[in-house]
């Protein structure tokens, strides 16, 4: 698995589950969907995603989404 999947999982995982819990617990749990959404949206016209920094170092390889800049060629 590279670092792009592992976020797409993680972000996919994560509205799955915070709209499950705003169904079943609390509607306060759509302020983690929003988080997610808005972090997502943010990370498409920045390129800056905290997940995939944590998961490079945890030693996944990288994808071509999300790259290290020290690697980029110019």
């Amino acid at each position: 698995m590279n670092i792009d999947r592992a976020v797409f999982t993680l972000a996919g995982s994560l509205l799955l589950v915070s709209l499950a819990l705003a169904w079943l617990v609390s509607p306060y749990w759509l302020l983690l969907t929003g988080f997610v959404g808005a972090n997502m949206l943010q990370a498409a016209f920045t390129g800056f995603c905290p997940a995939a920094i944590v998961f490079r170092r945890l030693g996944l390889k990288e994808g071509p989404a999300f790259t290290c800049s020290a690697t980029r060629r110019p």
